[in-house]
């Protein structure tokens, strides 16, 4: 059946564990809106030269922002300079679009959020450079979840009902991500995820309005579970952070596994910040061959860290998702991490298909603008590239249905559904395919082992390989 699953609405997209839009307003009722800006003068206008990086990014007081910057250091932040002032008077009059973002700025997944941000806003600057979209400017209005589904679903409903986005990019956390689907069907605003995984957000709670650019839990696992049992070892251990996204990948994996002959003989869920691990990864032992570990920031490090200091990564094989060993990780695993092998949509390196000119180009533009928010001047991660690519891929469906508002939602519904994404400058990544039934992307994976610092591509899976189902 080729039509849109979302057609069948008893079967799968009708069913959401999150209540309706008009009951949530009622138990929001009575929450004050408030916007707190980092760094501001008295009248309260951010001053790009008063931010501090680490203030901005750290201290979490950022909870909304509409902010226009001006200036190197506010280009640098990545959220302020929303139309770049040398570009404002070719505009003239022009209306920007405004693009919502919802990304975690403060909590546990703030680390990612920050560099997410970065990513939508090389994407935003070029994007304004080249003359807009249709015309017009492109303005960025940034919202922080606090890493919290309530907060990030109070956010959206904000920056859908009150900002009046015309449509949105971002979305980090998956808890977040399943929070939000509802609000945006029932504004019909076109909803560009950006780094979730959870394979439900494309399955079970998809809805037509909603898009992810980017890879998902059950095309990682076709494209890893069969290296993993070939090469590494038939028997595994999933270790994994016990929430949405952690959850729905550890299925995946344990049904491509056992599709590919091999077993999983165990799995240990850890909640998300748990600093201390060791009482949970002491008690994994037994006939296994393997470790395979599904973290992210701050986790991924602890996780590196601690498995080492046990013994578990000598005494088996050390696998897992890439976000484990993201490039901004690298610094806090230092040696600990070598041998790691894991599966990534991208990594900052050029080897192979990733030695062109439109990576070096993204690489270089990342690099500059992340040293300056990171004092230990970290690579571009998986989060940079899908923010980028994500906006890219919304600014040609912008163009092709000639989107002037939200009025024209349907049209840009359209032109996104089977979009064909080909690699170069927008997509430095590589060719995409947004499959028109369930709006899920399917790109290239790199299997890669992280030793001295760097990573090592061991194979590359073309995208037609990824496919599920």
């Amino acid at each position: 059946d080729a039509r849109p699953i979302w057609g069948h609405q008893e079967v799968l997209c009708g069913r959401t564990a999150v209540q309706p839009l008009a009951k949530f307003k009622q138990a929001a009722a009575g929450q004050r809106w408030r916007t707190r800006i980092t760094a501001h003068n008295r009248e309260g206008t951010t001053m790009a030269d008063d931010i501090r990086d680490d203030d901005f990014w750290y201290r979490g007081k950022t909870t909304r922002r509409r902010v226009l910057g001006y200036g190197a250091a506010a280009g640098a932040l990545g959220a302020t300079m929303l139309v770049p002032a040398p570009w404002q008077a070719a505009f003239g009059q022009a209306k920007p679009y405004k693009i919502g973002s919802l990304q975690p700025l403060s909590g546990p997944a703030a680390p990612g959020g920050k560099t997410a941000l970065v990513g939508l806003q090389m994407a935003v600057d070029r994007i304004n450079k080249a003359g807009g979209i249709n015309g017009r400017p492109v303005e960025i209005v940034v919202a922080d979840d606090e890493s919290k589904p309530d907060v990030g679903r109070r956010k959206m409903e904000k920056l859908l009902e009150e900002d009046n986005i015309d449509a949105h990019v971002g979305g980090f956390l998956s808890n977040i991500c399943l929070a939000c689907m509802p609000v945006f069907e029932e504004t019909k605003v076109v909803n560009m995820i950006s780094v979730c995984l959870d394979t439900t957000l494309t399955t079970t709670k998809c809805n037509r309005f909603s898009f992810r650019v980017h890879d998902y839990a059950p095309s990682q696992a076709v494209a890893f579970a069969p290296f993993m049992v070939n090469k590494l070892g038939k028997k595994w251990h999933i270790a994994y952070a016990d929430y949405s996204w952690g959850q729905s990948t550890r299925d995946a994996y344990v049904q491509e596994i056992k599709k590919a002959g091999g077993q999983v003989t165990g799995t240990t869920g850890i909640p998300i910040g748990t600093a201390d691990m060791t009482p949970f990864l002491s008690k994994i032992s037994g006939d296994i061959d393997g470790l395979f570990g599904i973290f992210f920031g701050k986790d991924g490090v602890t996780i590196g860290n601690q498995a080492y200091d046990l013994g578990l990564t000598k005494k088996y094989k050390w696998a897992g998702d890439g976000a484990i060993a993201e490039s901004t990780n690298l610094p806090g695993l230092g040696n600990k991490i070598d041998g790691f092998i894991g599966i990534e949509r991208y990594v900052p390196v050029f080897e192979g298909v990733l030695n062109t000119p439109a990576n070096h180009r993204f690489f270089d533009d990342a690099k500059v603008r992340l040293a300056k928010i990171d004092s230990s001047k970290p690579d571009p991660d998986r989060y940079t590239q899908s923010n980028y690519e994500a906006m890219n891929a919304l600014k040609i469906g912008m163009e092709k249905s000639k989107f002037q508002s939200r009025k024209d939602t349907d049209k840009l519904i359209a032109a996104l559904e089977g979009l064909e994404m080909k690699e170069g400058d927008d997509f430095p990544q590589g060719d995409k395919t947004l499959r028109k039934e369930d709006h899920q992307a399917f790109l290239r994976q790199f299997i890669t082992e992280c030793r001295g610092g760097t990573y090592k591509i061991l194979e590359v899976i073309e995208k037609d390989k990824t496919i599920f189902p």
